[in-house]
């Protein structure tokens, strides 16, 4: 028996490392309007995606309570406007009451996020309360007797003033003394760790595309450190670390909280669907690997990325377009996030069919509940065919390219799906606004 003994302790080891390779998270964004709800979203998580950690932008009970019991790892947020208010001990006392406690042994809490990138806001009361607040919330989480939930916030890349080479990184001198190394300070005493956004994606250049997408190319090496870089995220990853190093808080742990790239590009930048695939795939890849970054080697690199789904109601289309999913959880590409390399779901043509070449689409703007009262009557009083595939396909396009608003095609589905019928027969493709409907009139 005390020979197998090694042979289990290394087991043990092995089974240890392995699993802490796998830090791998997604920032879960709501501000659309066609999203599922927050318990699908978090059963979806926990089945069908390599994700065990989720960070959101609030503190909705409804999502927090959707992680209870999942064993997924949960990051929430104070929203920045709160931040000067909770520096007062009662205040920061009933937001933990509000926003922890009672869902503190049911799910997973890892991190508060006290703001998001506050000093983008340029919001001076903002800013100088950041600390205060953090402080305030880490006392009113032990005076709750919460020990293990640790308190941060993100800081956008901005923080820097030099980050290239890696090695020369320094943090900024508006921010460096009076936020950033008592930040710092805070984070070494509570055992916190300094949490950053680094976005290749805004550095997009062309003769840079293999070195910001993680693909082939001749590196660029640091002198200082004598190491080499094969891609920017891990040269702006170690660029902060070497500017926590310069003021004296190397000890500090890092965590990304945001990295990602959009999927649909501004006009003019050349950059999309191949170059997000390839961003994030590789990334995964990267990340999972658990080699860490050159100037941290083999130490794994927790990191979330940006973003869970597209969000239809942000601004822009490049903002709308981070999601690594669709809404309907379909893949927006193949980026290995999801377990058994699922593939983006591909739909036949229909040809059509002999006959009149006239179609049903709902009016612009048309109630919902009117809609559904048209379907149920059609429905009932019409020859039903079967539901066929580029149906569901054209009602299940984004908001952007349908002429339907998204709560109407999400009632049309909900109602076919619930029937499994449809009052529609596939005889003619008609090309409408965008979205390619093989569908023609009620028979």
């Amino acid at each position: 028996m005390a020979a197998k003994l090694p042979s289990l302790l290394l087991l043990l080891v092995l089974f240890h490392n392995l699993s802490a390779v796998y830090s791998i998270g997604v920032n879960y964004g709501t501000v659309a309007d066609n999203l599922a709800s927050p318990s699908e979203v978090a059963a979806f998580i926990k089945d069908k995606t390599i994700f065990d950690r989720v960070k959101i932008f609030d503190t909705n009970p409804d999502i927090i309570n959707a992680f209870a019991n999942t064993g997924i790892g949960l990051t929430v947020t104070v929203v920045n406007l709160d931040i000067p208010k909770l520096v007062h001990p009662n205040e920061a006392t009933n937001w933990v009451a509000t926003n922890i406690v009672p869902f503190y042994q049911k799910t997973k809490i890892n991190y508060i996020c006290v703001g998001n990138e506050i000093t983008m806001s340029g919001i001076s009361d903002l800013i100088v309360n950041l600390v205060p607040a953090m402080k305030a919330i880490h006392a009113a989480l032990q005076a709750a007797g919460i020990n293990d939930i640790k308190v941060t916030t993100p800081h956008p890349f901005s923080i820097m003033a030099s980050s290239s080479p890696p090695s020369s990184g320094k943090f900024a001198m508006e921010f460096e003394q009076s936020l950033l190394i008592p930040m710092l300070q805070f984070h070494r005493e509570t055992n916190s760790p300094f949490m950053v956004n680094p976005y290749p994606y805004f550095a997009y250049s062309g003769d840079l595309r293999n070195f910001l997408l993680f693909g082939e190319n001749e590196g660029a090496h640091d002198q200082a450190t004598g190491l080499t870089y094969t891609n920017m995220f891990d040269a702006m990853v170690d660029s902060v670390y070497s500017a926590m190093k310069s003021a004296g808080f190397g000890d500090v742990s890092l965590v990304v909280g945001e990295t990602g790239w959009s999927s649909v590009g501004d006009p003019g930048r050349g950059i999309g669907m191949e170059e997000a695939k390839l961003y994030n795939s590789n990334l995964i890849k990267h990340i999972t690997s658990g080699k860490g970054t050159p100037l941290m080697p083999g130490k794994p690199l927790e990191t979330y990325i940006f973003a869970l789904f597209n969000e239809n109601q942000k601004p822009g289309p490049s903002e709308q377009n981070f999601g690594l999913l669709k809404p309907d959880f379909s893949p927006v590409y193949e980026s290995g996030c999801l377990r058994g390399g699922q593939q983006v779901q591909e739909f036949e043509t229909a040809q059509p069919l002999e006959g009149e070449k006239t179609w049903c689409v709902p009016k612009r703007g048309v109630p919902i509940a009117s809609l559904q009262l048209n379907l149920d009557f059609a429905c009932a009083t019409v020859t039903i065919k079967p539901m066929v595939a580029p149906w569901r396909a054209a009602i299940s396009r984004t908001p952007e390219e349908s002429p339907l608003s998204t709560p109407v095609m999400h009632s049309v589905s909900t109602f076919l799906e619930r029937k499994k019928l449809v009052a529609l027969r596939v005889v003619a493709t008609n090309n409408y606004h965008g979205c390619r409907f093989h569908v023609s009139r009620v028979v």
